[in-house]
């Protein structure tokens, strides 16, 4: 697909075994099911910064490795472009849309994808589609579109509590060597948004302060480097 931006690369990291699923177990084992080509369409909505891009691009990295052709499509990034870019994109086993509601309201990608749609159906693809609201609630231009994008699977992502957030904190500094204890990890959860996204930003940011200065991630520390 020599048409499509370079930018289109799975970020590292990002795999549905890491996927910390807490409430949205269903979630994560339906996207799964996909992923491995028992499952034809499901939509995946929430709030910024709790996984959803994280379930598409764990989907594409996984089908990928079962030998599928899978591809990521964020829409932010197709938007600049031209709606053509989704000619042809049905050859792909599965296709991932990230952030699908930026496309409502514009009339050329709503038919664009509209008949992208159509066509993957037809032939016997898998879609994963994710936004920030249910599949009815932007302005669609294109009713018909709404219909099809709730015909599947649809999973609003429920938000972490402060221990699952805590034990997701801890999970991800043992995969990055660096010792996070249990009280330390509450720390960063109640003193910071309670997003998944955010809270791994600022643990990498962390990671490489203690790093750098040598210095074992403390709560005093901790405090010092994002001054709270």
């Amino acid at each position: 697909m020599s048409q499509l931006p370079l930018a289109l690369e799975l970020r590292e990291g990002h795999t549905l075994d890491n996927f910390h699923a807490g409430p949205n177990g269903a979630a994560l084992a339906t996207v799964r099911a996909a992923a491995d080509g028992e499952e034809r369409q499901v939509f995946v909505w929430g709030g910024a910064g709790q996984g959803r891009s994280h379930l598409l691009e764990g989907a594409v990295r996984r089908a990928q490795e079962q030998g599928r052709d899978a591809c990521l499509l964020p829409a932010g990034e197709l938007l600049p472009l031209v709606p053509e870019v989704l000619e042809s994109m049905e050859q792909f086993d599965l296709l991932a849309l990230d952030d699908v509601d930026r496309f409502a309201g514009h009339a050329q990608w709503e038919e664009a994808l509209f008949h992208l749609y159509n066509r993957v159906m037809a032939g016997g693809g898998v879609l994963l589609f994710s936004a920030a609201a249910a599949p009815g609630a932007p302005r669609w231009l294109l009713p018909d579109l709404a219909t099809r994008l709730a015909a599947g699977p649809v999973f609003r992502l429920q938000s972490l509590s402060e221990e699952e957030l805590a034990s997701l904190l801890a999970e991800r500094a043992r995969e990055r060597g660096l010792k996070l204890g249990a009280e330390v990890a509450r720390f960063m959860v109640m003193r910071s948004e309670r997003s998944p996204a955010l809270l791994l930003e600022r643990l990498a940011v962390l990671d490489r302060t203690a790093l750098a200065r040598q210095r074992a991630p403390t709560i005093p520390f901790i405090k010092d480097v994002f001054g709270w």
